[in-house]
Protein backbone atom coordinates (compact mmCIF):
# COMPACT_ATOMS: atom_id res chain seq x y z
CA UNK A 1 0.00 0.00 0.00
CA UNK A 2 1.68 3.21 -0.93
CA UNK A 3 1.73 6.05 1.59
CA UNK A 4 -0.94 8.67 1.06
CA UNK A 5 -1.31 12.21 3.44
CA UNK A 6 -4.53 12.66 5.22
CA UNK A 7 -6.95 14.54 3.78
CA UNK A 8 -9.50 14.20 0.81
CA UNK A 9 -8.80 13.12 -2.90
CA UNK A 10 -10.64 14.09 -6.01
CA UNK A 11 -11.71 11.59 -8.53
CA UNK A 12 -8.91 12.09 -10.88
CA UNK A 13 -6.67 11.57 -8.02
CA UNK A 14 -8.01 8.53 -6.99
CA UNK A 15 -8.03 7.12 -10.08
CA UNK A 16 -4.13 7.69 -10.84
CA UNK A 17 -3.49 6.78 -7.49
CA UNK A 18 -5.22 3.28 -8.77
CA UNK A 19 -4.56 2.95 -12.18
CA UNK A 20 -8.20 3.36 -12.99
CA UNK A 21 -10.78 4.97 -14.77
CA UNK A 22 -12.61 7.37 -13.38
CA UNK A 23 -15.66 5.93 -14.85
CA UNK A 24 -14.65 2.58 -13.15
CA UNK A 25 -14.57 4.70 -9.55
CA UNK A 26 -17.82 6.37 -10.10
CA UNK A 27 -19.39 2.80 -11.15
CA UNK A 28 -18.12 1.25 -7.48
CA UNK A 29 -19.90 4.36 -6.49
CA UNK A 30 -23.00 3.87 -8.04
CA UNK A 31 -23.01 0.41 -7.23
CA UNK A 32 -22.79 1.45 -3.70
CA UNK A 33 -19.55 -0.23 -2.52
CA UNK A 34 -17.85 3.64 -1.98
CA UNK A 35 -19.62 6.72 -0.89
CA UNK A 36 -17.40 9.48 -1.23
CA UNK A 37 -18.96 12.81 0.12
CA UNK A 38 -19.78 15.90 -1.60
CA UNK A 39 -18.33 19.29 -1.62
CA UNK A 40 -20.37 22.08 -1.84
CA UNK A 41 -19.81 22.30 -5.81
CA UNK A 42 -20.81 18.49 -5.61
CA UNK A 43 -17.33 17.51 -6.18
CA UNK A 44 -16.41 13.83 -4.92
CA UNK A 45 -14.32 14.17 -2.35
CA UNK A 46 -12.48 10.84 -1.20
CA UNK A 47 -11.36 10.33 2.64
CA UNK A 48 -8.47 8.17 3.48
CA UNK A 49 -11.41 5.10 4.51
CA UNK A 50 -12.73 5.70 0.91
CA UNK A 51 -9.39 4.96 -0.75
CA UNK A 52 -8.77 2.41 1.57
CA UNK A 53 -12.25 0.30 0.59
CA UNK A 54 -11.69 1.61 -3.09
CA UNK A 55 -7.94 -0.11 -3.14
CA UNK A 56 -9.95 -3.59 -1.56
CA UNK A 57 -12.84 -3.37 -4.71
CA UNK A 58 -9.85 -2.79 -7.18
CA UNK A 59 -7.70 -5.63 -5.65
CA UNK A 60 -10.68 -8.00 -5.75
CA UNK A 61 -11.84 -6.87 -9.08
CA UNK A 62 -8.76 -6.69 -10.95
CA UNK A 63 -6.21 -9.24 -8.88
CA UNK A 64 -8.76 -11.72 -7.33
CA UNK A 65 -11.84 -11.44 -10.87
CA UNK A 66 -14.31 -11.20 -8.32
CA UNK A 67 -17.41 -9.87 -9.35
CA UNK A 68 -19.32 -6.65 -8.22
CA UNK A 69 -21.92 -8.71 -6.27
CA UNK A 70 -19.55 -11.09 -5.43
CA UNK A 71 -17.45 -7.57 -4.15
CA UNK A 72 -20.35 -6.60 -2.29
CA UNK A 73 -21.17 -10.00 -0.33
CA UNK A 74 -17.29 -9.98 0.16
CA UNK A 75 -17.43 -6.74 2.18
CA UNK A 76 -20.96 -7.18 3.59
CA UNK A 77 -19.57 -10.41 5.53
CA UNK A 78 -16.11 -8.78 6.62
CA UNK A 79 -18.75 -6.34 8.32
CA UNK A 80 -20.16 -8.51 9.92
CA UNK A 81 -17.30 -10.77 10.80
CA UNK A 82 -15.38 -7.59 12.54
CA UNK A 83 -18.75 -6.30 14.43
CA UNK A 84 -19.04 -10.56 15.77
CA UNK A 85 -15.21 -9.88 16.54
CA UNK A 86 -15.84 -6.91 18.67
CA UNK A 87 -18.76 -8.69 20.48
CA UNK A 88 -16.32 -11.87 21.05
CA UNK A 89 -13.84 -9.25 22.41
CA UNK A 90 -16.37 -7.34 24.96
CA UNK A 91 -17.64 -10.87 26.04
CA UNK A 92 -13.89 -12.02 26.62
CA UNK A 93 -13.20 -9.00 28.59
CA UNK A 94 -15.81 -8.94 30.52
CA UNK A 95 -15.22 -12.93 30.98
CA UNK A 96 -11.57 -11.52 32.34
CA UNK A 97 -12.95 -8.67 34.34
CA UNK A 98 -15.43 -11.90 36.36
CA UNK A 99 -12.51 -13.99 36.97
CA UNK A 100 -10.28 -11.89 38.41
CA UNK A 101 -12.69 -10.72 40.83
CA UNK A 102 -14.05 -14.50 41.86
CA UNK A 103 -10.28 -15.00 42.37
CA UNK A 104 -9.73 -12.00 44.52
CA UNK A 105 -13.19 -13.64 46.66
CA UNK A 106 -11.77 -17.02 46.82
CA UNK A 107 -7.87 -15.82 47.93
CA UNK A 108 -9.83 -13.84 50.67
CA UNK A 109 -12.22 -16.87 51.57
CA UNK A 110 -9.16 -19.42 51.17
CA UNK A 111 -7.22 -16.55 53.77
CA UNK A 112 -10.03 -16.32 56.28
CA UNK A 113 -10.27 -20.16 56.30
CA UNK A 114 -6.76 -21.00 56.74
CA UNK A 115 -6.43 -18.54 59.57
CA UNK A 116 -9.38 -19.52 61.45
CA UNK A 117 -8.44 -23.25 61.05
CA UNK A 118 -5.20 -21.92 62.63
CA UNK A 119 -7.32 -20.74 65.29
CA UNK A 120 -9.68 -23.43 66.06
CA UNK A 121 -6.03 -25.50 65.89
CA UNK A 122 -5.03 -23.47 68.60
CA UNK A 123 -7.80 -23.26 71.06
CA UNK A 124 -8.01 -27.36 70.00
CA UNK A 125 -4.23 -27.71 72.01
CA UNK A 126 -4.98 -25.15 74.55
CA UNK A 127 -7.98 -27.08 75.64
CA UNK A 128 -5.82 -30.37 75.47
CA UNK A 129 -8.26 -31.97 72.91
CA UNK A 130 -6.93 -35.02 71.53
CA UNK A 131 -9.29 -35.90 68.67
CA UNK A 132 -8.84 -32.38 67.57
CA UNK A 133 -4.50 -33.45 67.45
CA UNK A 134 -5.22 -35.96 65.47
CA UNK A 135 -7.96 -34.79 62.84
CA UNK A 136 -5.90 -31.67 62.37
CA UNK A 137 -2.27 -32.20 62.00
CA UNK A 138 -1.61 -28.78 61.20
CA UNK A 139 0.70 -26.85 63.68
CA UNK A 140 0.12 -23.55 64.20
CA UNK A 141 3.67 -22.16 64.02
CA UNK A 142 3.53 -24.09 60.40
CA UNK A 143 0.57 -22.15 58.69
CA UNK A 144 2.29 -18.96 56.68
CA UNK A 145 0.37 -17.29 54.35
CA UNK A 146 2.87 -17.16 50.85
CA UNK A 147 2.37 -15.03 47.89
CA UNK A 148 -0.84 -12.73 49.64
CA UNK A 149 -3.47 -15.64 49.52
CA UNK A 150 -1.29 -19.40 48.82
CA UNK A 151 -1.31 -21.23 52.45
CA UNK A 152 1.48 -23.72 53.18
CA UNK A 153 0.96 -26.18 55.44
CA UNK A 154 3.57 -28.14 56.38
CA UNK A 155 2.60 -31.46 58.42
CA UNK A 156 4.34 -33.13 60.97
CA UNK A 157 6.47 -35.83 60.37
CA UNK A 158 6.26 -38.42 63.13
Amino acid sequence: MKKRREGFYSISVVAKMFSVHQQTVRLYEKEGLISPKRSAGNTRLFSEEDVDRLEEIIYLTHKLGVNLAGVEVIMGLQKKINKLQNEINKLFAQAQDQLKEEGETFKETAKKQAKRLVEIKKKSLQRGDAEAQTTLPIDPVDVEIVDDWKVDYEEENE
